[in-house]
């Protein structure tokens, strides 16, 4: 195989209580990534109470049954670690870094947060404020977010992705512990959680350890779920956001498929290799065409990720030069792509792009960190990790017929949002980063 593989020298493993371990040795370091990973995330929120997964993971560093609020923080510290935790709209994780030796240490401190957590009004009341500020600083303040927040509440229409991770600001102002606490009591539990344990560790031994301290935990009855797919999208949506901005922005989102079947699903290996094509690099055509040659646009990229347990989008974007309007750009942006669909792409430009997305996906396994990731991220998606170099061999094989096909289907008006940022006058003060900010 002509790249380091990360599947098949995993060991996988379930405790009684339905947590999945997943132990993958990496011994040139005396280092561990510790990482636990619950499968929800801000799709599993209802109306009224957006955000409260994000809201709920700054909870989780105060006080449990045995450790007084912030002492988590202070015993890993101690240990030498690093800690922190992120919310996306697909799960929520909570890890740390630390020697060896420590991961019996850190293993036992998890364990008591997953099961033992208080909810505490004042704590509660001190952290919400927190997530405001931090909507505030990340979102309402910077336009570029604010522009991506609105473009999701747009081309979603019935999906939860049409809602911010952070939650919107009216939800954030009536949230209350008792919601953070029925979400913990529903979600929060082994069997709906996955360890992954990456470094210089023995996976026989990983596996005591998880016992002793995870497989005493009770596991939960299983929340009952609705689907809730995205209905048909029958004409182009437009969104103007209005913000404090140097310079005007647009952001076209096409609907496209997601990954769910390693083997059938070439479309979006496809996308992927496109994608690249356009942004993949820094001569990519986007760049090379739009910005160096013609000189149209100041910014012009594409983005798209094909791991998402709910609906994924194909964005190109930018920002104009002077001169040319949003609009202009819009139709640019889509000609570049329509290019490709009516030519195709070289036999050399396919390969040296797949080359760089390859690499690039293998240089993500240099740390044991980076390695720990990729495994939960696609464990998360409801894609094994195993198939993880099943995946870059199904990338190699893309042909320049498939990238063009895909170029052709996926673009077209019924699949596309629009959202474009007018910009208005700057304030002179920037606001400064809320304390207690965690990620």
């Amino acid at each position: 195989m002509p790249f380091a593989a990360i599947g098949q020298d995993t060991k996988e493993f379930m405790l009684k209580n339905g947590m999945k371990i997943i132990v993958k040795e990496d011994h040139r370091a005396p280092t561990v990534a510790h990482m636990v990973w619950y499968k929800l995330g801000s799709m599993d929120e209802t109306n009224g109470t957006t955000g409260v997964a994000h809201a709920l993971e700054h909870m989780m560093f105060k006080a449990t049954k045995n450790l007084k609020s912030g002492e988590f923080s202070a015993r890993v510290a101690a240990l030498g670690g690093r800690e922190n935790a992120f919310t996306s709209k697909d799960y929520t994780a909570y890890f740390q870094q630390i020697e060896k030796s420590k991961l019996n240490a850190v293993m036992a401190l998890e364990a008591e947060r997953m099961a033992h957590l208080k909810f505490s009004q004042e704590e509660f009341s001190k952290e919400i404020r927190v997530v405001m500020e931090e909507r505030r600083w990340r979102t309402e303040d910077q336009p570029i977010p604010k522009l991506y927040e609105t473009l999701n509440s747009v081309a979603f229409a019935a999906h939860p992705y049409q809602n911010p991770i952070i939650g919107w600001m009216d939800d954030l102002q009536h949230m209350t512990v008792a919601d953070a606490k029925a979400w913990y009591e529903r979600w929060y539990a082994p069997n709906n959680a996955t360890l992954i344990v990456v470094g210089d560790v023995d996976a026989a031994q990983v596996r005591q350890l998880a016992e002793k301290h995870f497989g005493k935990l009770k596991r939960k009855p299983e929340p009952v779920t609705k689907p809730q797919n995205e209905p048909v999208q029958l004409g182009i949506k437009r969104a103007t956001v209005k913000a404090p901005a140097e310079n005007p922005y647009v952001a076209l989102a096409f609907k496209a498929p997601p990954l769910r079947n390693v083997e059938k699903d070439t479309d979006v290996y496809a996308l992927e290799v496109l994608a690249a094509i356009l942004d993949g690099y820094d001569n990519a055509r986007l760049n090379a065409k739009l910005v160096r040659t013609e000189r149209v646009a100041n910014t012009a990229g594409a983005g798209y990720s094909s791991y998402a347990r709910g609906p994924a989008l194909f964005v190109l974007d930018g920002t104009p030069a002077n001169g040319v309007t949003t609009q202009q750009l819009e139709t640019l942006l889509r000609a570049e792509v329509e290019r490709i669909a009516k030519e195709g792409v070289s036999e050399q430009e396919l390969k040296r792009v797949k080359t760089q997305l390859i690499a690039e996906e293998i240089y993500k396994r240099d740390s044991i960190f980076g390695q720990a990731m990729e495994i939960g991220m696609m464990e998360m998606s409801g894609i094994s990790h195993k198939q993880l170099d099943r995946i870059l061999e199904k990338l190699g094989s893309v042909t320049a017929q498939q990238v063009q096909a895909v170029a052709a289907k996926y673009f077209g008006d019924d699949s596309l949002t629009v959202a474009t940022l007018v910009p208005l006058p700057l304030s002179e003060k920037k606001p400064a980063p809320p304390k207690g900010l965690r990620h």
